[in-house]
């Protein structure tokens, strides 16, 4: 098993994903097989394939002879037993466990023995999908960030019997696709969603506290994210986070602190962002614009009472420092819990995936930077306040005495 000497892969599900993962493959010379048993979303990746080099093509980014290769190296079927051939399987249908295992179990059984069989899941747990093919020690989480075809990060998630041939041939072929693939642990959320629940889960106390969105956003972009929280939730679609809660608590899942009913509240009023027009901003059509809405404030208004808040004044620099730092506490317990090989990796994680500023040079980088003691200092005042969040991992308080993370756990 080798992923510099793949030569066909298949991809199961024709969505969004499936058709951006092909793409990824076959621009890297590998012959694709995309199959789903739906041939209407077979025919719209179809079209959405041709027309994305189509365009590359027009905009001279390749040549239209190269757009014309790579459309022809992605194959479509209806059915898995044409994947029997092929050197890699990667599975990326929607979040269904009982589906992806019916799927990774029938590939075990097609597929050659040599083959690397993965999974694109953001959400559940690899081992119990892996588990479902006779040999799952080559089965490996490959979480590829959406549009698969553009974003860079790939995260290459071993389970408790992936081997290290089937991570060395994951990483491998993550390269040759021109990925930047980092091996993380199975847990959920993996590294950067597990990362993301925390960042966003503060971006929503500080409206609650008295904060606007627009201040929100508007704080975090100084800092130098392209887009504040509430921004990007809006763009994406407020029903997409409410809809990965909504999975978390059915798996049990829920994270060990409270976290805002504010979403939950914003879909329940049809304001799922700016597909509707109407999120935490207000949106004219033809334009995406973000105008404040009243109505919104009176949503938080109504909120923040039910919550038995008062409001306050926020400062910029604590919103920033309560966002940031909460991707800090998180990559601390994550360090800990092995699920990351080094500060660097979560950091190339934040940087290639989430759009964390550059020039800060990633989370765990800017906290050291600052100082990991006043950093500390910083979290025990909010801990006074909000204990269940602002828990402090062992590791933190160690590199903080050292003043540097470790190299490597």
């Amino acid at each position: 098993m080798s992923g510099t000497n793949v030569e066909t892969a298949g991809v199961v599900g024709a969505g969004t994903m499936g058709a951006g993962i092909a793409m990824s493959l076959a621009s890297a010379g590998i012959g694709v097989t995309l199959v789903d048993a739906a041939p209407e979303a077979l025919e719209r990746a179809r079209a959405s394939i041709e027309s994305t080099y189509r365009s590359a093509a027009e905009r001279g980014r390749i040549s239209p002879e190269e757009a014309a290769a790579r459309t022809a190296r992605i194959a479509r079927s209806q059915t898995l037993d044409d994947l029997a051939h092929v050197d890699v399987a990667i599975e990326a249908v929607f979040e269904d466990l009982a589906l992806k295992r019916e799927i990774f179990g029938k590939l075990g059984a097609i597929c050659g023995p040599a083959a690397l069989l993965a999974t694109n899941t953001s959400t559940l747990d690899v081992d119990a999908i892996a588990s479902a093919a006779p040999n799952p020690e080559r089965g490996i989480g490959m979480h590829f960030f959406s549009p698969a075809h553009i974003m860079k990060l790939l995260e290459v998630v071993r389970g408790r019997a992936t081997s290290p041939a089937t991570i060395e041939a994951a990483v491998a072929l993550g390269e040759r696709i021109g990925k930047i693939p980092v091996v993380v642990g199975n847990c959920d959320g993996f590294v950067g969603n597990r990362m993301l629940l925390g960042y966003k889960r503060e971006a929503e106390f500080a409206v609650l506290a008295g904060a606007t969105p627009a201040q929100v956003d508007g704080a975090l972009e100084a800092f130098g994210f392209a887009m504040g929280p509430f921004a990007v939730s809006d763009l994406a679609g407020i029903d997409i986070g409410w809809r990965a809660k909504q999975e978390r608590i059915k798996r049990g899942a829920s994270p060990p602190f409270a976290v805002s009913d504010l979403p939950d509240v914003m879909v329940a009023a049809n304001r799922l962002g700016q597909k509707n027009g109407r999120g935490y901003y207000r949106y004219e059509p033809g334009d995406r614009a973000r105008h404040p809405d009243p109505d919104v404030d009176a949503i938080v208004a109504a909120e923040r009472g039910r919550a038995g808040l008062q409001q306050r004044a926020m400062a910029d620099e604590e919103i920033v420092q309560r966002a940031v730092y909460a991707l800090v506490l998180e990559g601390a317990r994550i360090l800990d819990e092995g699920m990351a090989a080094s500060a660097r990796d979560i950091d190339m994680i934040w940087l290639n995936g989430y759009g964390f500023p550059k020039a800060r040079g990633g989370p765990m980088h800017y906290a050291q930077e600052t100082g990991l003691s006043s950093v500390l200092e910083t979290m025990r005042a909010f801990r006074a306040a909000d204990p269940a969040f602002w828990r402090i991992p062992e590791g933190l308080e160690r590199a903080a005495t050292r003043g540097t993370w470790p190299e490597t756990i």
